[in-house]
Formats: C-alpha cells, structure tokens, sequence
C-alpha cells in the first residue's frame, strides 16, 4: 500500500509552485527550509515513538466544538460525527443518500407517511442490540426544548416536531414517529417533503445510545465512553493533537470500510497543513480555507489540487439587536457598499461567483434565488446619512468577528477598507480561534461576524429554514413572522413553482429589505490528495466525503 511518494519528489513539487519569479523562488527556498525542518522534527519525535502511521491522516482544519451528533453544526465536527454514527440512511461518495441502518422503506400514495425496515444485523459497537427504539430515544432528545439543540428545526417536518420542540405539545407519543416493532419504524411528516430521505443521512438525525448517554452525562462522548453505530469507533482524542477512528468491526458493512484506522489533525495553519501534505505526513485536506493566499495560482495548477461547485455561501452577519446595526438602512448600506470581486479576484482566487444571495446557484430544482444588493457605493451613502451618519460622522466604532486563518484575515481586511472607503466608517477585527468564535457567534457577542453556510441536502430550505425566529442557526437575533410564515407556506405547497415563488419572497426579506446577511460569494469545494493513489473523495454538491468511502489503490 504506497502512502507516500519520497520526499525528494515532493519537495521539488513545491518547489516548482514558486519558481515563476525571484520573490517566488525565495518564498520558495522559505518554505523548503521550514519543510525540511518541520520534516525533522517529525523524524525525530518518531524516533521516541512506536505509534504506527494511520491508514488514512486528514487534516480537518479545526479542533472540533463536539461530536454529538445532537450537538453538532460544523463541518469540523460533522466530518467526525458522521463516521462515529450513522442514521436510517447514508451519504455515498457522489453525496447523495443511500440505505444505511434501514436496509428498505415504502411511502404512501400521499407521500407523508414511510415505513423503515432496519437492517437485522445491526448493532452498537460494542454489540449490544440497535433497534428502532434507539432513534426514537434519539430524535426525543433532539427535539426536547431543555436540551437545546441548534438543529432542532431540521426535525419540524415530522408531524407534531415543532410542537413538541416549542413546548405547546408535551405528549412525545404524540409526534410522528412509531415503533411498529424492534425492526420496523414508522414516521409521519407534516407535508409531502421532497427532501426528506436526504435528511434521513443528515447527522442530526443519526441515533445515540440511551444507556450510555444517561450513564455518563457530557461525558459520554470520550475514548473508552462513547459507543456508536457508524463506520468507525473512537480509540483516542488528543487535545489539540489528533482525534484516531478505528474500523468499527461489528459495523453492518464494515466489510467494505477499506481503511482500519485514521488520524485527523486539527491543524489550523494553511502553510503548516500544506507541508504536511506535501511531506506526506498527511494524505488529505478538505477545507476551503486552507489554501495559501501567495501560492493559490501556482496551487491550482497542480494534480494533487482538486476543485469543484457545491452548495456553500460565504456571507456575513449582522447582530441586529446591537447598535448601530438595529436599523435596516445601516445594514443594506454596509452591503452596498461591498465590491465582492475585490475579494473573490484579488484573495480566494479559486473561482468563485460572487453572491447577493445567500442560496447558491443549483440549490433545489429550478430555484432562482431574487437579485440581492450589488456594489452600489453612492446608495450606500446616501442610506447611511438617512440613518444620521452623513460621510459616516458620528458612527460608533464596531467589530467585525472572524476566527485566525489567514484567508479570513485577509477578506476581513479587505472588508474593514471598502467600509472606510466608502462609508467613511471605522470597524475594528477581533480574532477568535475556532471555538471561541462559534461561542461568540452563538451567544451573539458580536456586531459583525463571518459566516458560512454548507447545504445539509439540495433544497433552497437547508439555507433559508436558518433564519426562522425559533432556528438556533439564525444568530443573528432577528425574528420576522412573515419571513416564517413565507417559510412555512413553502413547506405546505405541494406545486414546486409556486414553492420557489414562497422562497423567493422569504429571501429578498432576508437579504434585500431587512439585510439580515451580506452575502460575498458562493464556495466551490477543495479538497488535496493524489488520485493516482487515493480513491473515494469526489466533489459533490453537499461537500460530503465519508471515510468509508476511501481508498488506496493497490
């Protein structure tokens, strides 16, 4: 099995990155230096270990917030999440879902009511029996009102969710989801749902061991505690070091998991995981933000650089309940006074379309999203001083939140001037590391705050559902019951035009007539590895890559 090529190779790779010019071939000498360093360090600390090389090292990017799959709202910790459980069904490498714990299912006529059979042998990992109990245990959880969970309102198309979940329902028995035995489960939704199977492999609905979860608390979650029903077990997590997945043995298909064990690294730095890679001490990165601002030119020319459009915006925040930014003509001005091509051209280089926005383009069938605010610079001014901040004199001082990597710097920077440049206002960055921002960003302790959103399925809803007043994803402490009502109206419309008609209206409220969200741009998908040697990792539109789903060629 080759894991690696030989390091000369791959340092002359990196070489040729920065050899188009004199500042290139110094940078290039730079990096080659810290390479060959950093390269013997790692030789060294191994010298004192015997801990064996994983089948499969990923570079996740962050340190995950949690891996309760109740929890959970990040693609850091999803990415780990998901392989630790799995749901009645599961993403295949095309992103798209398959039969998971439930082998089959039917629908009936009026496409509200689907009949789960699960498969007879499926397990916990430590094989304890897994019944249908298990997810309804799970999915209570979910949508108790005391547990909190942000993704709660991913469950309200089940009949009687969101009323259980808001408290006006106290009878759980009394919400769409039956145990007909331990094999079979039947769930009742609210309207015809088009998406629902695909939510069915979405992470919030994975099960999670009652016995386990009640005998141990919070903690129920380390090494040596935590029991699942995924492709994977969890042997270790080391803070700030690495989190190691071993082939869950008793997994259904378990058979067709190819790698035994994979160590992801919680590494933070571009420049620090790109030697990684490129040392071969890490076979794969899929992160977006992880891709050096200086080398993406010469980045994108090479084999190992794979690229691809999937359903992500990238878009910020406004804290509406924060002065100044309580009055919707501020908001609209400080978009307006965005010229994206500035970032997408001149920092993330990578292709993508810039967004007014926040559904990207191919979210759901036919979908075209309103036009948002473009670059209009002398509107913007002329908002601001009929909000009483003519030329911006007088504005409070504000803060725009983003979390230490240098792309996000780097677009923050770039925010801070256009907003000086053309408002005349003064925004001061604050730099939170990762879990610190999702706190702040939560707790909404901030005025401004980059954001992100990735599709959990191919619907113009997995965006706009997370502005709902009673969304824990909103974040933003806007609450508007005609933008609910646009989205509920959505969801009980059976003709998929006037469906879109009822999304499109939500959204120019969203972005255009109350500015809850500057929308910059819509991600296109990075992923590094070989793939003359690595297999299984294939763009796709939810920017999905289960591990089970990879391997070396032979």
């Amino acid at each position: 099995m080759l894991l690696a090529a030989p390091n000369s190779v791959k340092m002359q790779s990196f070489h040729d990155l920065c050899a188009a010019d004199r500042t290139k071939r110094v940078l290039a000498f730079r990096v080659i230096r810290f390479v060959l360093a950093t390269a013997l360090l790692l030789v060294l600390a191994a010298c004192g270990k015997s801990r064996p090389r994983a089948d499969l090292v990923f570079i996740n990017g962050a340190e995950p917030e949690s891996i309760d799959p109740a929890i959970v709202t990040d693609q850091v910790g999803m990415r780990i999440a998901s392989a630790l459980f799995e749901g009645l069904c599961r993403i295949d490498e095309a992103g798209k879902p398959q039969p998971g714990m439930a082998e089959r299912w039917e629908m009936t006529p009026d496409r509200k009511t689907y009949t789960f059979h699960l498969r007879p042998n499926a397990t916990w990992s430590d094989g304890q029996p897994f019944t249908t109990h298990d997810f309804i245990y799970s999915w209570k959880r979910v949508l108790s009102p005391e547990f909190g969970a942000d993704y709660a309102s991913q469950l309200y198309v089940i009949k009687n969710a969101r009323a259980f979940h808001e408290g006006t329902l106290k009878d759980f028995a009394q919400v769409g989801v039956t145990a007909l035995d331990d094999r079979t489960l039947r769930v009742e939704l609210e309207n015809p749902t088009p998406y629902f199977i695909d939510l069915c492999a979405f992470t919030t609905f994975s099960p999670v061991p009652q016995r386990i979860v009640e005998q141990h608390g919070t903690a129920w979650i380390k090494p040596g505690v935590l029991i699942g029903n995924g492709s994977y077990t969890l042997e270790d997590w080391l803070l700030d070091d690495r989190i190691v997945l071993r082939r869950n043995e008793r997994y259904w298909d378990a058979a067709n998991v190819p790698m035994k064990s994979i160590d992801i690294l919680p590494i933070s730095e571009p420049n620090t995981a790109i030697n990684y890679f490129l040392t071969g001490q890490a076979d794969l990165i899929m992160d977006k933000g992880m891709v050096p601002t200086s080398l993406t030119a010469k980045l994108k020319e090479q084999p190992y650089f794979h690229t691809g459009p999937f359903l992500g915006s990238y878009f910020t925040r406004f804290n509406v309940n924060r002065a100044p930014f309580t009055d919707p003509k501020i908001r609209l001005a400080f978009s307006l006074a965005i010229d994206r091509k500035r970032v997408t051209e001149k920092i993330t280089q990578l292709g993508e379309r810039n967004a007014f926005s926040l559904t990207p383009p191919g979210a759901g069938q036919n979908y075209q999203p309103p036009p948002g605010p473009e670059f209009n610079p002398e509107r913007a001014r002329e908002l601001l001083a009929a909000a009483g901040y003519p030329g911006g004199k007088g504005f409070p001082r504000v803060e725009y939140l983003y979390f230490p990597k240098p792309v996000e710097r780097n677009i923050a920077v770039e925010l801070q001037a256009m907003w000086q440049e053309h408002l005349g206002v003064s925004v001061d960055l604050v730099k939170q590391e990762w879990k610190i921002y999702l706190s702040s960003m939560k707790e909404k302790n901030y005025h401004l705050c980059r954001s992100s959103w990735v599709g959990d399925y191919n619907d113009p809803g997995t965006f706009l559902e997370m502005f709902l007043s009673t969304s824990g994803n909103n974040r933003t402490g806007w609450a508007s019951p005609k933008y609910d009502e646009f989205i509920a109206a959505a969801a009980r419309e059976p003709d998929l035009n006037q469906r879109n008609t009822l999304f499109q209206q939500a959204e120019k409220l969203l972005v255009t007539d109350e500015a809850v969200i500057l929308p910059i741009y819509h991600y296109v998908g990075v992923q590094f590895y070989h793939a003359d040697r690595l297999t299984g990792v294939q763009p796709n539109m939810i920017d999905d890559h289960p591990f089970r789903c990879m391997r070396w060629k032979k």
